[in-house]
């Protein structure tokens, strides 16, 4: 499959290199900064094209009528949309083009854009505000993605000492009279564990739970964790990412957003609803924070542009009380580093991002493909095809290929978890939660 990714921002360098590991045909970056291009290939296995991918010229020299796929994700959208619009005239039957605005994704725009040559639209601060949203409803875990149209979860919770499963084995964990819910990864430190029955639960484990979403309240239950309701959240970076999570939330919550840059403070304090009070300042300031009444937050978001400001901002909040914390990081070297300060959710849109890009790239029938930040993972929602070496056997007696695990089924419409007997069909929907592997791989093995 041949792949051509214009322009080598943050976005793009982590597209091309995950793109690169994932062992794809022929992977090219396009941008105008030879510097920027030098770094993201080096010692990797992609191509480089010094050009701008707005020019027609540059275009075809780059060979993009060969290409099955055309990404743009340069900053500036105007030049993503157009050129989406010069690919696709030059042959590209499928692209994909960065955007700014939320009024992009109404249907009202999709024709318009589909008759442009333009296949579908990414916009990285709606994916981050959704994720962030999913938090406020589910406060006390870490990670929070909902699978099938949300009957079955994947849940990540860090348990401690006064959890009733720290210190057991997994094996003695009961799960009541119907399998309640599967465990498909553990991360201990630096370490990502694929457990068996056998595996212990340690303090501070982040346990990956998948479960049917009735019975998310029973692992809330067992991982120790108090029952919040979201009311109050203080946020820090009135950016594009912070208004689109406001957009989204419920109007029960009362937001107080705080912004350091005054010019900023004019250009969005007439766009806001009224269940937001803006102020201007350092979220960082202890006395800022007391006047605007963090201990009364449930959560405390940072998502200015700074990650190391964020980070410091999650600290502070936690010494006020504050039940959730959640940090944009975008550089992903301090996903580590957060997990060690405790922070408690981690927001990387380049990640997200990946995720959303990957749908394109593993076909129409998978519909889900998202990121286990921490466990340096991803969860894959894929139907399984008739013939596939999934479809027929018990899992027990499958030969699952090392750092694939499945997690849970929906059989005609039926959400349940799967154990060692259950024999996947044809046309199930299966999560496959993916430690290690190139997601084409475990793809190739359910629906080949």
């Amino acid at each position: 499959m041949k792949i051509v990714v214009a322009g080598a921002s943050d976005v793009g360098e982590h597209l091309a290199i995950i793109l690169a590991d994932e062992e794809m045909q022929d992977i090219t970056m396009m941008d105008t900064n030879a510097t920027r291009l030098e770094e993201i290939s080096h010692g990797r296995d992609m191509l480089t094209f010094l050009g701008s991918p707005i020019d027609v010229r540059d275009l075809r020299n780059c060979g993009v009528e060969k290409a099955d796929l055309f990404i743009s994700v340069m900053p500036a959208e105007t030049e993503n949309l157009l050129a989406c619009m010069l690919a696709s005239r030059l042959g590209v039957e499928q692209t994909m083009a960065r955007v700014d605005s939320a009024r992009y994704l109404s249907t009202e725009y999709m024709p318009l854009f589909e008759r442009m040559g333009i296949s579908s639209l990414i916009y990285p601060e709606e994916l981050a505000a959704e994720e962030i949203n999913t938090i406020f409803q589910n406060p006390w875990a870490r990670q929070y993605i909902e699978l099938f149209g949300g009957s079955i979860v994947v849940i990540g919770v860090k348990v401690r000492f006064g959890a009733e499963i720290v210190g057991k084995k997994l094996s003695e964990i009961p799960t009541g009279k119907k399998k309640s819910f599967h465990v498909v990864a553990i991360r201990r430190g630096p370490e990502t564990i694929i457990p068996t029955g056998e595996t212990q639960i340690e303090h501070g484990d982040i346990l990956f739970f998948t479960a049917i979403a009735s019975d998310k309240e029973v692992i809330r239950q067992i991982s120790g964790k108090k029952k919040v309701e979201v009311g109050r959240v203080v946020m820090i970076g009135a950016g594009t990412t912070a208004l689109r999570t406001i957009a989204k939330a419920p109007r029960n919550i009362d937001f107080v957003l705080i912004e350091k840059d005054k010019n900023r403070i004019n250009e969005v304090q007439n766009l806001l609803p009224s269940n937001v009070t803006l102020y201007h300042g350092d979220g960082r300031n202890t006395d800022l924070l007391n006047e605007v009444g963090l201990s009364y937050a449930e959560v405390f978001v940072a998502l200015t542009g700074n990650s190391e400001v964020n980070l410091l901002a999650c600290l502070i909040a936690k010494q006020f009380g504050v039940f959730k914390t959640i940090a944009k990081e975008e550089n992903i070297d301090y996903f580590s580093v957060a997990e060690k300060l405790n922070i408690g959710t981690i927001i990387n849109e380049k990640v997200i991002t990946a995720g959303h890009i990957y749908r394109a790239l593993l076909g129409q029938d998978t519909s889900t493909v998202k990121s286990l930040t921490v466990a340096n993972a991803d969860v894959i929602e894929v139907v399984a095809k008739r013939g596939a070496p999934i479809v027929g056997k018990p899992i027990k007696d499958l030969e699952l290929p090392r750092g694939i695990t499945l997690g849970g089924v929906l059989r005609n419409g039926v959400p349940f978890l799967v154990d060692g007997n259950t024999i996947i069909e044809p046309y199930d929907l299966v999560v496959a939660f993916c430690h290690d592997i190139p997601l084409r791989k475990v793809r190739k093995f359910i629906d080949s």
